[in-house]
């Protein structure tokens, strides 16, 4: 690989691993103090699969070298580090959760309240809507796709810089999130309201009943084996709905075609989080504010690596021209 992007954007995808490898020490020292376990066999297939793909990627460029394919390495290598963080920060949640912060629903209600969006009568609309309530359903269920979806049309159309950009913003996103939910935890709406999820029968509480019951079961200690394919979200401030369709958007816009659409869908993920997911509206306006702010700072790493690039190269033999490796 001699393209400069693809040079640059393999730097990137090294620094990518420092959130990873930090999430994943907490988590295993999370493990440790707090007696949860991991449920084995899911977990060994999850870790197995991310393994080779990025034994791949690593193996390709390694043999390659400067004819290494830019597509095949950031599309499958970006899509390994993917699975390896979803399988990181999902537990990891659970273990900030255990710390048993008392919890701040009845704050954050009040908050909503007092910026003129009480969840009750958005919920009341919505459950007298059921076309709206199905839309918003399917729409609240959009987190997972382009997950594996960006990595291959970013890496396709040759935006590599701008994959590993979402990666690392991606990252510090989930760590932050992670970080603020163990202060500020909450179960949500429905529960701060004191309302049982059947007062909206319309509404597809699925989510939230999951979420209630981990999150209950957590704090009375009853929860001991973290289960892969059966954790429920249990971060509520802030939202990381609203700050993946921030990420999603922000990602795909520069792609033809395909940017309109992605910003239509992810709009419609965000109008979804309060009533599917029985977010606070001050969760989803923190969670669009961190999305923000973690692209900005990965965009400003971005440029401080490239200045100091460019001071090194000023000092260094115009004879040679290294490949991506």
């Amino acid at each position: 690989m001699i393209d400069t992007d693809a040079r640059t954007a393999w730097q990137l995808f090294h620094v990518n691993w420092l959130p990873i490898a930090a999430m994943g020490s907490l988590l295993a020292l999370g493990l440790a103090f707090t007696g949860l376990r991991l449920e084995p066999i899911a977990y060994g297939v999850t870790l197995a699969i991310a393994a080779v793909l990025l034994a791949v990627t690593y193996l390709h460029q390694m043999t390659k070298g400067e004819r290494a394919d830019p597509k095949l390495v950031f599309s499958l290598g970006t899509i390994g580090q993917v699975i390896l963080t979803c399988a990181i920060v999902g537990p990891l949640s659970f273990v900030a959760g255990n710390m048993g912060w008392p919890l701040q629903d009845h704050a954050l209600l009040a908050i909503d309240r007092a910026l003129g969006m009480d969840p009750e009568p958005i919920a009341r609309y919505v459950n007298d809507h059921p076309w709206l309530a199905d839309v918003l359903s399917r729409g609240y269920g959009l987190i997972k796709w382009p997950l594996l979806a960006i990595p291959i049309v970013l890496a396709l159309t040759a935006r590599y810089v701008r994959l590993q950009l979402f990666m690392l913003a991606m990252s510090l996103a989930l760590a932050i999130t992670i970080a603020i939910s163990a202060v500020v935890p909450a179960i949500g709406t429905y529960y701060g309201l004191q309302l049982p999820a059947a007062h909206f029968p319309d509404i597809n509480t699925a989510i939230y009943a999951g979420q209630l019951r981990d999150i209950l079961a957590l704090r009375d200690g009853s929860l001991h084996e973290l289960k892969l394919f059966k954790l429920s979200g249990i971060v509520s401030f802030p939202s990381f709905h609203a700050a993946s369709a921030v990420l999603y958007m922000w990602a795909l816009w520069p792609v033809r075609r395909i940017g309109g659409i992605a910003a239509a869908l992810n709009l419609l993920m965000i109008a979804a989080t309060p009533v599917i997911g029985a977010h606070y509206m001050i969760d989803v306006i923190g969670g669009i504010a961190l999305a923000a702010a973690s692209i900005w700072a990965a965009k400003c790493y971005l440029s401080w690596m490239s200045r100091a690039s460019d001071d090194v190269a000023k000092d260094a033999s115009p004879a040679w021209q290294p490949g991506l490796g």
